[in-house]
């Protein structure tokens, strides 16, 4: 049976926007196939789980789009139509090319030039990071670096996600961007290519502790900390922070979380009102000190990560409420090729609780100075600083 992956996207939100977003945060939000290891014999007791089966039921969506292409009509409008009817909120359809976008955001690649964009000043949108060894980089274009145009299209008071939808595109197409530095304004031709997202990173802090940042559970993202917990020095703490992770696979956030678990629960979850549970792989870090880090864009897979590491007693969290996405959402495919998301369950961390709408509350509220915060108490836990 295919495992559910979490969607954090909102049905209100177009599809149009929803891949901007995904691209914007480097989040792939299609469910895949075997996302999540699972047990469905060993939830440790009776859920009262909500069933999330009265949503959208997946055999009127299939109905309505096949009959819709009978009469020479677009099945994955048919579908939306169906969806965007039934109260789903986390519901939504994907056309075929769509839908293979978000598998290549899943392995942790997207198609551009190699930038991050970001508001400079209300009006201004400047170049935040440059990706090594991307096409902007070989152009010599530098973080700081104005960005004025895309193909001729002024991006000023352009919400930062329609500017890096326009960066996207297909590999090998090319596109011209007008840029400003110093007083000098010059355009660069660039050709779109494949490149990988770095969606772990890892900063040593002064004081010996180190900071392992995930900005979304990509394939790979779980190893990746796994490995920079057992590299980080001895008895050096860790601060991980998931702010601004909107999640992603469910499967890398369990890896991620077994860094610091030795086996047990991770969390539960129901699929059309059958129990399951999520396990840690055994032999995780269980000694160094560690702090999380979240804030209201922390979600879905992020949030499991959380919930588990709070309510083991396994790492304190700093920051703000988190988003509350906890539904879970399963790929059914349409006679035309489009995908429908639809929301099938419902997850709960260890102790039972519910996340869908409610978020996680962190142990120690902190918002301008969270990383602050979060350091001095890690450094309390002994953990450095």
């Amino acid at each position: 049976m295919p495992g559910p992956e979490y969607s954090p996207r909102p049905r209100r939100i177009g599809r149009g926007a929803a891949l901007t977003l995904v691209f914007a945060s480097v989040l792939a939000t299609a469910a895949a196939t075997n996302a999540l290891p699972h047990n469905d014999n060993s939830a440790p007791r009776p859920l009262s789980a909500r069933s999330a089966g009265a949503t959208v039921d997946r055999d009127d969506v299939a109905r309505a789009a096949a009959e819709a292409m009978a009469d020479g009509k677009s099945g994955t409008k048919a579908a939306e139509e169906v969806v965007s009817r039934s109260g789903d909120r986390w519901g939504a359809v994907y056309d075929k090319s769509e839908y293979a976008e978000f598998q290549q955001a899943l392995d942790g690649e997207y198609t551009g030039v190699g930038l991050t964009a970001r508001r400079a000043d209300g009006r201004r949108v400047e170049v935040s990071r440059v990706q090594p060894g991307g096409p902007a980089d070989k152009a010599g274009i530098k973080a700081g670096d104005r960005l004025r145009t895309i193909d001729g299209i002024r991006v000023d008071e352009r919400p930062v996600t329609e500017v890096v939808a326009l960066l996207r595109g297909a590999v090998r197409t090319s596109v011209t961007l007008g840029l400003e530095r110093g007083g000098r304004a010059w355009t660069e031709t660039l050709r779109r290519t494949t490149l990988s997202t770095e969606t772990v990173t890892v900063q040593h802090l002064d004081g010996g502790a180190v900071m392992i940042r995930v900005v979304s559970f990509t394939k790979g993202s779980g190893e990746r900390v796994r490995d920079a917990v057992r590299q980080a020095p001895a008895g050096a703490g860790v601060l991980l922070d998931l702010r601004g992770n909107a999640g992603g696979l469910v499967a890398e956030a369990v890896t991620a979380a077994s860094a610091f678990l030795d086996g047990g629960l991770v969390a539960t979850y129901d699929i059309r009102g059958e129990q399951r549970a999520l396990y840690a792989t055994p032999g995780g870090d269980t000694e160094r000190p560690v702090v999380t880090l979240v804030d209201g864009g922390t979600m879905s897979a992020a949030e499991l990560v959380t919930g588990a590491l709070q309510d083991r007693g396994r790492a304190i969290t700093v920051g703000s409420r988190t988003f509350g996405k906890g539904s879970v959402q399963m790929p059914e495919k349409l006679p035309d090729g489009s995908v429908a998301e639809l929301t099938v369950g419902h997850y709960r961390t260890p102790a039972g609780h519910s996340v869908d709408g409610r978020g996680i509350t962190p142990d120690l509220a902190a918002s301008k100075s969270a990383e602050e915060r979060a350091q001095t108490v890690l450094s309390g836990l002994g953990g450095g600083s």
